[in-house]
């Protein structure tokens, strides 16, 4: 039995209790607010994305004036990058550097016969198939520069933070890899005995995937094997996928080949997550931080479609086209899509997020973070762009 005495400081104590949870679940929700207060650059704009995602930005694809159009002298065969705010060209015999505006920087002529150039991060790579030299370029002038006396370049690659990786021919074995930093030292080689047809250097430029070609059963399959600069051996190696590799390219989560009719993915673990098999023709593939894009054309039947891939082991989702794909590339968390009539970017879901209408001109583009640059025979027009 409890006494009054006994009850009164039972009831004393309850409220107090129950202040007690009251004054913490304020402080709680203070201290939310305060924290959602001060992170409010973090997650308002993708509220704010969320409520318009289904609206598409259509842009009025004026071409822009003042130092556009870029006139080319070299005719259809000149390349076109751009990368770390510049636009690079690369015509029959010079180099050139322009800025965002049109602007020329920088000009230097070549001596290439077959050139190729690559552009990353600000840097231009110049090498030519079957040559014994390659250099590494900057808007100041030539980094390095590289000279073979008993091997010829098959490849090279270029990462973000400068490296180079060097595919050449060799007396003993398939080919031979060789990995220099920005500086121009040699960190890495490899002795192959496999087939390889691409690089694609890791994050961080810490090692890289290698993409090889063999036969399997009277059938050529590609390969794809993971390295790391500092150490020998392969990390991971992956079984054949079905199909005659182009391009690989390394994300966290593994690498997604691009093949001649189908592509893939790959894990960590080598294992094969993925595998999806082209129903027309392929025109050209992009990938980007593991999401993925190929562009198909079935002239026959008159039909056009985008292939999205939001990393490996989803299914695809496809998107049909009016006319003819001519180009495709992937950033920021959008596939962007060249048709002889406009340039479409879709996320991964396959909402449409933003269109620009363009004439039948074109036979490629590049994408920057304001603008696309359009390339045609002989000139390079800029439109601005908003996804």
């Amino acid at each position: 039995m409890y006494d009054a005495t006994d009850m009164l400081d039972f009831k004393k104590k309850k409220k107090r209790k129950q202040r007690l949870i009251r004054v913490v679940l304020i402080l709680f929700l203070l201290a939310g607010a305060s924290a959602a207060y001060l992170t409010q650059d973090i997650w308002l704009p993708k509220i704010r994305n969320i409520n318009r995602q289904y609206q598409t930005i259509i842009n009025d694809g004026e071409l822009a004036e003042g130092n556009f159009p870029i006139m080319i002298n070299s005719g259809a065969d000149y390349q076109m990058d751009y990368s770390g705010n510049y636009l690079t060209v690369f015509s029959d015999s010079t180099m050139y550097f322009y800025s965002d505006e049109g602007g020329l920087i920088k000009h230097s002529q070549h001596a290439y016969t077959n050139p190729v150039m690559l552009s990353v991060s600000g840097r231009a790579l110049l090498y030519e198939i079957g040559g014994d030299e390659f250099c590494l370029e900057d808007s100041n002038g030539t980094v390095y520069d590289q000279r073979y006396t008993d091997r010829k370049i098959m490849f090279a690659r270029l990462s973000e933070e400068g490296y180079t990786a060097v595919v050449t021919t060799s007396e003993k074995y398939y080919c031979e890899i060789i990995v220099y930093d920005r500086k121009g030292t040699s960190i890495y080689e490899r002795k192959c005995v496999e087939r390889v047809n691409d690089i694609s250097f890791r994050e961080g430029s810490e090692g890289c995937v290698i993409s090889y070609i063999s036969a399997e059963n009277g059938s050529l399959v590609t390969s794809v094997i993971s390295v790391d600069f500092s150490e020998g051996g392969s990390l991971w190696s992956s079984p054949g996928l079905d199909t005659f590799g182009l391009d690989v390219y390394s994300y966290t989560g593994g690498a997604f080949l691009l093949g001649m009719d189908a592509c893939g993915y790959v894990d960590n673990a080598g294992n094969i997550t993925s595998f999806y098999r082209y129903e027309a023709d392929y025109q050209g593939g992009a990938s980007s931080n593991g999401q993925s894009a190929v562009i198909l054309n079935n002239e026959a039947q008159r039909q056009y479609t985008l292939v999205l891939f939001d990393g490996g082991g989803k299914e695809p989702i496809m998107v049909g086209q009016a006319s003819p794909l001519i180009d495709v590339h992937v950033a920021d968390g959008l596939a962007y899509v060249m048709t002889s009539e406009a340039i479409f970017a879709y996320d991964f879901t396959g909402a449409l997020r933003s269109t620009a209408q363009i004439n039948d001109s074109y036979t490629g583009f590049e994408r920057s973070g304001k603008h696309i640059y359009l390339k045609s025979f002989n000139k390079i027009d800029r439109i601005d762009y908003t996804s």
